[in-house]
C-alpha cells in the first residue's frame, strides 16, 4: 500500500521540499527518542553535535580539530568545546600530529566506538522493523532514494 503525499504537492519542487523537510524532521525526532541516557553523566545523552563529531572521527579515522570542524560545518571555537567534552567523557583522545608539532590528531576511544555501535544498533533495529512493515516496492523506492538524500545532506 502506497502512502499518499503529506499535502499532495510533491509535483512541484517547493511542495516536495516541504514534504521532505517535514518527513525527515519527524523521522529524525523519532530516532532521537531511541537514544539512551549516557551513564556517568547525570543520565544525559550526547548532544546531536557531540554525537556527530564523535561519529565523524570514528568513521574517518584520525582528524585534526580543524578538519573535524570543517567536516561538521561548525566554527572551530564551537568544535573546541565539543572536543573538550568528548575528551572529558573518555570518548575521544588527542595525540600528537605525526608531522606538525603545533597540531593534534583526534581519535575515538574504545568506549566512544562502543557507544556509537550501541546507538547505531538500536536505531537500525528500529528502522529495520519499520522497513519490514513496508511493501517490496516501497523498500525499493527508499533504496533508490537513500543515496540521493545522502547527496542532499552533503551539499
Amino acid at each position: 500500500m502506497t502512502t499518499p503525499p503529506i499535502r499532495g504537492r510533491t509535483a512541484s519542487a517547493p511542495g516536495l521540499a516541504e514534504e521532505l523537510r517535514i518527513s525527515i524532521a519527524r523521522l529524525t525526532r523519532r530516532l532521537r527518542t531511541l537514544r539512551p541516557p549516557a551513564a556517568g553523566d547525570g543520565g544525559r545523552p550526547l548532544s546531536l553535535t557531540q554525537f556527530a563529531a564523535l561519529a565523524a572521527v570514528e568513521r574517518h579515522g584520525s582528524m585534526t580539530p580543524r578538519e573535524l570542524a570543517d567536516h561538521e560545518k561548525v566554527q572551530p571555537p564551537s568544535m573546541t568545546r565539543v572536543i573538550a567534552y568528548l575528551e572529558e567523557r573518555g570518548l575521544l583522545v588527542r595525540s600528537p600530529h605525526p608531522t606538525d608539532g603545533r597540531q593534534v590528531m583526534l581519535n575515538a576511544t574504545a568506549e566512544g566506538a562502543a557507544l556509537l555501535a550501541d546507538e547505531r544498533r538500536r536505531k537500525e533495529a528500529w528502522l529495520a522493523r519499520r522497513l519490514a512493515e513496508l511493501t517490496d516496492d516501497e523498500r525499493e523506492t527508499l533504496r533508490q532514494a537513500a543515496p540521493i538524500i545522502d547527496r542532499l545532506s552533503r551539499s
